[in-house]
C-alpha cells in the first residue's frame, strides 16, 4: 500500500472507533442499570417503611433519632461511609393548647385524633404531637370569629369590599389556595389576634372520596399539622439565618427572629370546625368561600366568641442528618448528591418515608454494584435529612454549614419526598430536562408495562384535549406530539431542594410519582400510616420501587458521564417562555386597570345587590411600561449561546479526549451559580436565584423570574425595572460561561 491509502485507512478506523465508543458505553450503562434494577426489592422496602413508621417520628421524638441511626447503620452495612451530623435548632414543642367556642352553645375542640381499628398504629399516640403548628406565637386570646375562606390576599380584598375587618379578632381559614403559613401571616398583617386553620371536606374529605378507613379521604376528626414559620423570608432554623446551627453558632434572640409569627395558631378537624362555623352570623359567604360542610357559611364577625390558648417549650432540639458517601474513582471532588428527609409530623409513612425507602433502596443497590467491582467516577453523597417538616431545618443548616465546599464540588442535588402511585413528576434546573426524559424512556411503569415517559406523554395529550384545558397544556401537548420532551416544572419550596437551588445556586432536580395514589386526605395526620400507604397510596410499594429506579438512574448517569449531560437549549427556551409570561402579565395589568377605571364610578354600584352592597375595588394606580430591554437582550444571547454549545457538543463530543471532556465539564459545573445575585429578592435576601423562587404569596408554588414577576404583581414598578436589569445581567453571565465552554469544546 502507498502512504495515502494507509492514512485513509487509519482515518476510517479512528472514525469507526469513535462511533463505536458511545455505543459500547451505552451498552455497558444499560447493563449496569439492569443490575441496579434487579437489586430493588419492593417487599423489602415495605418492611423498612413498616419499621420506620411504627412510632411518632417528629423532631425530638425518640423514634426520629432511632430512624436516623437505623439508616446510618444500613448505609454502612451496604458499603458506604456513613455518619450522623447534628445541629441544634429552635423547635417549639407543645406544653398546652386549647380552643373553645363560648356563648350559648359552647364547644371545646378535641385536638387529638381517635384510633381507627383498621389502622394498626393510630392508637400509638402517647408520644404524638396533638393538633399543632410550629413557630406560631404563644398566646391566650379571646375574640369574635371571622371566616376568611382560604385566607389569601384576594380573600382579604373580598372582605374589604364587604366592609368586614379582622382587626382585634380571631380568623378561621380553610386549608388550600396557598401555603399554610401564609394564612396566619396575612391574618397577623391585617390585625387579627389569632388564627384557626381547618381542612374543609370540599378539599380533601368526603366531597373527594370515601373517608378513611373505607377510602383514602380525610375523616371528620383528622387535622393537618404543619409549620407556619415565614418560609418566604428564609427557611431553616429561625435563629441562625445564613449560617449552620452548630453548638457555637451566633443566634438571634427569639423575639428578633422574623420568621416566627406573633399570634397563636391551631389546626382543627372539619368535624370540630363545623361547630365554630355554625356559630357565625353576619352576611352569607360568597359562593367562592363555601365548602362542603352541611351548613350555610357565614362571614361573621361573631356573634359567638372564641378562646384560643397555646404555650410551647421553645428550647433548642438536636436534629440528626444522615450523611453517607462513596468516593469517586476519577473525580472525587465532584459530588452527585441525593436526598430525602426522614422526619414526619406523626408516623409519616407517605410523607416522607415512601421517598426515603426509595433512596435507601438505591443506596443498597449501588452498594451491591460497588461490592461487585464497579466504582462511581464521581463521589456520591446520600443524605437523610431531619427536621424538614418544621421548615427544611436539616437540609438548610447542612447547606449553610457546608456552603462554600458545596459550591466548589456539587454537580447536582437530586431530591425526593413523598411518593405515590401514578405518573412521573419532575422539576428543577431546566438544563437537565432532557436527561430526565431520557431516564423516563428507560423506566417501566409497573401498571401498564410501557415506559413512564410514554405514559406521561399520553396523559399530556389527553389532558390537553379535555374541555377547559389551559393554553399552556395545549401548547405543551402540541410540542410533545411533534417530538419535544415533556416539560419539567419550576421549583418553589416545600422540600429540601430549596437551599441548594435558591441559596447556593446548585443544579437541582426533584422527582416523584403520584396523581393516582391518594394521600392528601391523611396529610400530616395520625393516619398517614403504613396501613394507609399500602392500601391507598402505593399497594405493593411498586411505585416506591419505580422512584428508586428513576432517581437511581439519574445518580448513576451523572456519576459516570464522560460528557456534560445538560441540554442548555431547554433552559434558554424555558426562560424565553417565562419572559413572554411576565410581559403578558404587565400588559394584562395595564389593560385591566383601564377597564376597571371605566367601571369604578357607577357600574359596580348598579351591579350590586342593593340589600348586600359591596364597595368598588380599590384604585391601585396606573400601570407604567416596564423596561424589558436588558432581559430581551440577555435571552437572545442565551438562546444563541445555548444553541451553539448544544450543536457543538453533539458534533464533537464523541471524539473528545477524556481530558478535554473533563475540562469542558468542569467549566460548566458552576454555571447555575451565575443565576444568583448577592442582593437577593426584595425583602428576602436569603433567596438569591433570579430565575427560580417560592412566591411570597404562594409559598410552595414557584415564581419564575421572581424579582420581575412579583414586582409587577405587587405593583412595585421601580423594583420591576431594577430586577429586569439584574436578571438580564445574571442571564448574560450564564450565556458568557456557555461561550467559554464552547471555546474549550472547539479546541480553545
Amino acid at each position: 500500500m502507498t502512504l495515502r491509502p494507509l492514512l485513509l485507512a487509519a482515518t476510517c478506523l479512528a472514525a469507526i472507533t469513535a462511533a463505536a465508543a458511545p455505543a459500547k458505553q451505552a451498552g455497558s450503562q444499560a447493563a449496569l442499570e439492569a443490575r441496579f434494577d434487579a437489586a430493588i426489592a419492593p417487599a423489602e422496602m415495605g418492611g423498612w417503611l413498616k419499621e420506620m413508621a411504627s412510632a411518632p417520628n417528629h423532631v425530638g421524638s425518640p423514634h426520629d433519632k432511632a430512624n436516623a441511626e437505623f439508616m446510618a447503620a444500613k448505609f454502612r452495612e451496604w458499603g458506604w461511609d456513613a455518619k450522623l451530623e447534628t445541629f441544634e435548632v429552635l423547635y417549639p414543642t407543645p406544653i398546652s393548647e386549647s380552643l373553645e367556642l363560648l356563648g350559648p352553645q359552647p364547644f371545646r375542640a378535641t385536638l387529638q385524633e381517635p384510633a381507627i381499628p383498621e389502622d394498626s398504629t393510630s392508637g400509638n399516640t402517647a408520644n404524638a404531637l396533638p393538633a399543632w403548628v410550629a413557630f406560631a406565637a404563644d398566646g391566650d386570646v379571646t375574640g369574635d370569629l371571622v371566616f376568611v375562606n382560604y385566607g389569601m390576599p384576594d380573600d382579604y380584598k373580598a372582605l374589604d369590599r364587604m366592609g368586614v375587618s379582622v382587626k382585634g379578632r380571631i380568623v378561621i381559614a380553610r386549608y388550600g389556595g396557598g401555603w399554610r403559613g401564609l394564612k396566619p401571616k396575612l391574618a397577623q398583617e391585617h390585625g387579627a389576634i389569632g388564627c384557626i386553620i381547618y381542612s374543609d371536606p370540599a378539599d380533601d374529605g368526603y366531597a373527594q372520596d370515601d373517608i378513611y378507613p373505607k377510602g383514602p379521604a380525610r375523616p371528620p376528626q383528622a387535622f393537618q399539622r404543619g409549620s407556619v414559620a415565614d418560609m418566604t423570608t428564609y427557611p431553616g432554623d429561625p435563629l441562625t439565618p445564613g449560617v449552620g446551627a452548630t453548638h457555637d453558632a451566633k443566634r438571634l434572640a427569639r423575639e428578633d427572629a422574623p420568621t416566627i409569627l406573633k399570634i397563636p395558631v391551631l389546626p382543627i378537624s372539619y368535624g370540630d370546625a363545623q361547630h365554630f362555623l355554625s356559630a357565625l352570623g353576619g352576611r352569607l359567604a360568597p359562593a367562592a368561600f363555601r365548602g362542603a360542610l352541611p351548613i350555610a357559611y357565614h362571614i361573621g364577625p361573631g356573634p359567638a366568641q372564641v378562646h384560643l390558648a397555646t404555650k410551647a417549650d421553645w428550647s433548642l432540639k438536636t436534629i440528626y442528618d444522615v450523611v453517607a458517601m462513596m468516593k469517586g474513582s476519577a473525580f472525587p471532588d465532584q459530588w452527585v448528591m441525593r436526598g430525602n428527609h426522614h422526619d414526619g409530623w406523626v408516623f409519616g409513612a407517605t410523607d416522607p418515608l415512601s421517598g426515603n425507602i426509595a433512596m435507601m433502596a438505591e443506596a443498597k443497590a449501588i452498594g451491591a454494584l460497588a461490592k461487585s467491582g464497579w466504582r462511581p467516577k464521581r463521589t456520591l453523597v446520600y443524605l437523610g435529612w431531619d427536621a424538614e417538616e418544621p421548615m427544611l431545618l436539616g437540609s438548610t443548616e447542612w447547606a449553610e454549614e457546608h456552603g462554600a465546599e458545596l459550591q466548589r464540588k456539587a454537580v447536582v442535588y437530586i431530591n425526593s419526598d413523598g411518593n405515590a402511585r401514578g405518573f412521573l413528576s419532575a422539576g428543577g434546573s431546566h438544563s437537565y430536562q432532557h436527561l430526565v426524559n431520557q431516564v423516563a424512556a428507560d423506566v417501566r411503569d409497573p401498571q401498564t408495562g410501557v415506559s413512564v415517559g410514554e405514559r406521561l406523554r399520553a396523559r399530556i395529550a389527553v389532558e390537553a384535549s379535555e374541555k377547559g384545558a389551559s393554553a399552556e397544556r395545549k401548547e405543551e401537548a402540541k410540542a410533545v406530539a411533534g417530538g419535544a420532551d415533556p416539560r419539567i416544572a419550576a421549583l418553589g419550596s416545600g422540600s429540601d431542594f430549596s437551599a441548594y437551588l435558591q441559596h447556593l445556586g446548585l443544579a437541582t432536580l426533584d422527582v416523584s410519582y403520584g396523581g393516582e395514589g391518594e394521600s392528601g386526605g391523611v396529610y400530616h395526620s395520625v393516619y398517614d400510616s403504613y396501613d394507609h400507604h399500602r392500601r391507598f397510596v402505593d399497594p405493593g410499594f411498586v411505585y416506591d420501587a419505580t422512584l428508586a429506579k428513576t432517581a437511581g438512574r439519574l445518580v448513576l448517569r451523572l456519576a459516570d458521564a464522560g460528557l456534560p449531560l445538560q441540554r442548555f437549549g431547554d433552559f434558554a427556551d424555558t426562560v424565553a417562555r417565562y419572559l413572554a409570561e411576565v410581559k403578558a402579565l404587565a400588559d394584562g395589568e395595564r389593560e385591566g386597570y383601564a377597564a376597571q377605571g371605566k367601571l369604578r364610578a357607577k357600574a359596580y354600584r348598579l351591579a350590586d345587590d342593593p340589600l348586600h352592597p359591596l364597595a368598588a375595588p380599590a384604585d391601585e394606580g396606573p400601570v407604567p411600561f416596564v423596561e424589558f430591554a436588558a432581559l430581551d437582550n440577555a435571552v437572545a444571547h442565551l438562546k444563541r449561546s445555548a444553541a451553539a454549545f448544544d450543536a457543538a457538543l453533539a458534533a464533537r463530543g464523541p471524539t473528545l479526549s477524556a481530558a478535554k471532556a473533563a475540562e469542558v465539564g468542569a467549566a460548566l459545573q458552576t454555571i447555575e451559580q451565575t443565576l444568583l445575585n448577592e442582593t437577593g429578592l426584595p425583602g428576602r435576601p436569603w433567596y438569591r436565584n433570579l430565575v427560580y423562587a417560592p412566591g411570597r404569596f404562594t409559598g410552595y408554588g414557584a415564581k419564575t423570574l421572581p424579582g420581575v414577576r412579583e414586582a409587577i404583581e405587587e405593583r412595585r414598578w421601580a423594583d420591576a425595572n431594577r430586577y429586569a436589569a439584574m436578571t438580564g445581567a445574571a442571564l448574560e453571565g450564564y450565556a458568557a460561561q456557555l461561550d467559554r465552554a464552547l471555546g474549550l469544546l472547539n479546541g480553545g
